[in-house]
């Protein structure tokens, strides 16, 4: 019998698991990779291919083609739900049932809201404290029954760490708003659409940046596609984070960030978003807040659309670097990315944005506390709309009087600042001042001392150019102008607040003289708001 063969024992390899030695990091994706995303992306499931329209208005004034690609127009009123459910399609059905986890300022928020809803998940959504109202309850609406609302933090850097650690707590999956390549990729189908809708010459495609996402998809798609066209990112001047993480070749952190332009407050932008900015962007663009208010009429001037800073900022940016660069013909696109709008902020937007075109400038000017020099004052104004005018009797020797004029090109201030001074008047150009702009003009007035015998009138007159000129000259010579407000509301009807000291032989003969000039008025010398704050 023969012997029994020994039992043979085979050695197995190591797999790459059991090595002491680190994964190898994934290979970064290519141009042709993004592409290849792009082109199969899920996204019109839920978004609409918007339109890309012809700024009238702004290509007459501009000297170029301009477009707008109006992505206000999604259904969640910005691109986000692109990326958003593009991300979400690619989920796992048991990756879906333990739900997904996002942090938003708000238009990203919407798109996972959205997207939970379609795809039938759950959705955790955290928010800063500072998102506006309407975000809040457009994602409540969106998600129903499948999404829940966590409000943290004071912007999205904030509410995203608190959702990173929710995470981790429940087991869900991160939807990221920016820096995540599925995302990027839905993005991108923003600039798949403009290249369809236009195929002739581009010569830059303007993108606000907050994280990075909308930027690196459009960048992606048209360097592969037509990289003759420039891309070219915008920031504000107090949320430019990417800009300067491109300068420093790192991400930077900023310490805070600003809230107007609300959609685009991200403190640290991402690092996939930030290697592709850096390969394939073309040029950065800031803007600030009075420029972006401009461009947020501008758009409502040619669409008579509302849309949010946020979605203003490409044209913003478009404008200055028109302005910059010179030239006539060009073909620019600004991409319109978001219309979540807060109602009561149009109130600070329309305000700033005649200052941000520089079609209106302000001065504090001192004359000389004299009867009639407050009218040779507005004499010397001459055609120029007045937009503002504030003062209030201070000083017995001279007046301060912070007013506002219209005017007709950028820079012009100057020359009308040299103008008052010329003519005898002490002047300060305030059209940049901040705190001018903010607060002080809201706050010129006050108790005083000379203002004895004061009574208090309010006028509506027909608002049109040289109206307030007509109306000063209609005031006897000897009577005393110891307070006046005027602010252009943009009504067919403007609205003055006017102190008189009256000589008292004139005492009895106000109304008279009143009734004459043929202005509706109301005497408001017992109103407790002036006797609380004025008298």
């Amino acid at each position: 019998m023969p012997a029994k063969a020994p039992a043979v024992r085979t050695r197995q390899p190591k797999t790459p698991a059991a090595s002491n030695k680190p994964a190898t990091k994934a290979k970064p994706l290519g141009l042709a990779d993004y592409l290849q995303k792009i082109l199969t992306t899920r996204v019109y499931d839920v978004a609409i291919e918007s339109e890309l329209v012809r700024a009238n208005n702004l290509s007459r004034r501009l000297g170029h083609e301009v477009y707008i690609k109006r992505e206000d127009t999604q259904p969640v009123f910005s691109f986000k739900l692109r990326g958003a459910y593009n991300k979400m399609a690619q989920l796992s059905p048991k990756a879906l049932a333990k739900g997904v986890i996002c942090a938003s300022a708000g238009n990203h928020a919407q798109g996972v809201a959205l997207g939970a809803r379609r795809l039938g998940c759950k959705a955790t959504i955290v928010m800063p404290v500072t998102t506006p109202q309407v975000k809040v309850d457009a994602v409540a609406a969106f998600g129903g029954d499948n999404v829940q609302i966590v409000l943290h933090g004071e912007s999205y850097s904030d509410a995203a760490l608190h959702a990173r650690a929710l995470e981790q707590k429940k087991g869900m999956t991160f939807v990221h708003p920016f820096d995540d390549p599925d995302v990027i990729a839905g993005q991108g189908t923003v600039a798949m659409e403009i290249l369809r809708q236009h195929s002739g010459p581009i010569d830059a495609i303007f993108v606000a940046i907050g994280g990075g996402g909308l930027i690196s998809g459009v960048a992606a798609y048209i360097k592969a596609v037509r990289p003759e066209i420039k891309v070219i990112g915008v920031q504000t001047d107090d949320s430019d984070a990417m800009a300067r993480s491109a300068k420093a070749g790192k991400r930077v952190t900023l310490a805070d960030v600003g809230l107007f332009a609300d959609g685009t407050a991200v403190k640290l932008v991402g690092e996939e978003t930030l290697r592709l900015v850096r390969k394939h962007v073309d040029d950065f663009v800031i803007v600030n807040t009075d420029a972006v208010c401009a461009a947020i009429k501008d758009i409502y001037q040619d669409t008579r659309s509302i849309v949010e800073p946020s979605g203003a900022m490409g044209v913003a940016a478009m404008k200055q670097y028109a302005a910059r660069h010179g030239g006539q013909g060009k073909t620019y696109i600004a991409i319109n990315c978001g219309a979540n709008m807060n109602f009561d902020r149009l109130r600070f937007v329309a305000e700033r944005a005649e200052v941000g075109e520089e079609r209106e400038a302000l001065f504090a000017v001192t004359i000389p506390e004299e009867r009639g020099s407050f009218k040779r004052f507005c004499a010397m104004i001459g055609p120029r709309s007045v937009t503002e005018f504030n003062y209030r009797i201070s000083d017995e020797r001279q007046a301060h009087v912070f007013v506002g004029l219209s005017t007709q090109r950028k820079g012009e201030s100057r020359q009308i600042a040299r103008d008052f001074e010329a003519q005898g008047f002490a002047t300060v150009d305030l059209t940049h001042d901040e705190l001018a702009k903010t607060h002080v003009r809201h706050m010129v007035g006050g108790r005083s001392s000379l203002a004895d015998g004061e009574r208090l009138f309010s006028f509506e007159f027909p608002e049109r150019p040289g109206a307030l000129m007509k109306f000063l000259s209609t005031l006897p010579p000897g009577w005393n102008i110891s307070l006046f407000h005027y602010r252009n509301q943009g009504a067919d009807y403007g609205r003055i607040l006017m102190g008189l000291q009256v000589p008292p032989a004139d005492a009895r003969r106000v109304t008279k003289v009143l009734d004459g000039m043929g202005y509706r008025y109301t005497d408001e010398s017992r109103n407790p708001v002036y006797r609380l704050f004025l008298r």
